[in-house]
């Protein structure tokens, strides 16, 4: 058997090397920036990509949007109240090169930076603030992040804040309150519906003095209904105005009784 010679094994060797540091392959969310010799050159990608064994280093640069889950921070707001605050940061790379260059690890410096961010923004707000104005809080949020980590070239899209974990003392007077202001409504709805029946009631009141008869009307109506929901003896005062035509009457036939009986 005719043996192989050591030269051609250094050749083979030599050309398995350079291909597998020459030729690579980039998705198409990823980038490459490559350095000669320690400099930059250029951003290539997606394909196939050549470089020069040695001379040239490729980093990988994800472009994909990355979510970054922040930790909770423990914060002190504006009106001195001590909440634990955690947020999620949406941002991708739209510059490779400059994330590579620009910053040592891109990931952990926009982690770091969003979490001081939210402290800041977070202890500059009321606790009503951070409850109510949420949406507020995400756009000065992603503001703020998005202006830092522009060297970078990192663009953050988006920031939400996740939780707001309050204390329990915090969270008893908050029930208390909510319960106090539910208790007000409902007497304010009631103190409403009372001022409308009763300017409904004088309304009906004017019609009645208005007119005897409707108020004759409206006693027998009553004592109808009574009669028929009650068995037991009911003792309903009667108007006045009821009765008054029989005294007029009585009245006036003792009057003609009196002149009949003067002049006989």
């Amino acid at each position: 058997m005719e043996q192989i010679p050591f030269g051609l094994i250094i050749v083979f060797v030599l050309a398995v090397f350079f291909l597998v540091n020459a030729v690579k392959i980039l998705r198409e969310y990823e980038r490459g920036v490559v350095f000669r010799l320690g400099r930059l050159i250029a951003t290539r990608g997606p394909g196939l990509i050549l470089l020069i064994p040695v001379i040239e280093k490729m980093v990988k640069v994800s472009l994909r949007t990355i979510v970054l889950d922040v930790p909770p921070q423990d914060i002190i707001t504006n009106d001195n109240v001590s909440v634990k605050v955690n947020a999620v940061v949406y941002f991708r790379v739209i510059e490779p090169a400059s994330a590579i260059v620009q910053v040592e690890n891109y990931l952990a410096a926009t982690s770091q930076i969003s979490q001081t961010t939210l402290r800041s923004v977070c202890g500059q707000s009321e606790l009503d603030d951070l409850l109510s104005q949420r949406d507020k809080i995400n756009q000065k949020l992603q503001q703020i992040i998005d202006a830092q980590t522009e060297p970078w070239g990192v663009k953050v899209s988006n920031v939400e804040v996740k939780q707001i974990d309050l204390p329990q003392e915090m969270q008893r007077a908050m029930a208390k309150q909510a319960e106090a202001e539910r208790e007000r409504r409902s007497k304010v709805i009631s103190a409403e519906g009372e001022f409308q029946a009763s300017a409904r009631l004088a309304d009906a009141a004017k019609v009645l003095s208005d007119q005897p008869s409707a108020l004759t009307l409206r006693y027998l109506q009553t004592l109808r209904e009574i009669a028929t929901e009650n068995n037991s003896t009911t003792i309903f005062p009667v108007p006045i105005d009821l009765i008054k035509p029989f005294f007029d009457q009585h009245t006036a036939k003792k009057v003609s009784e009196s002149n009949a009986a003067e002049k006989s």
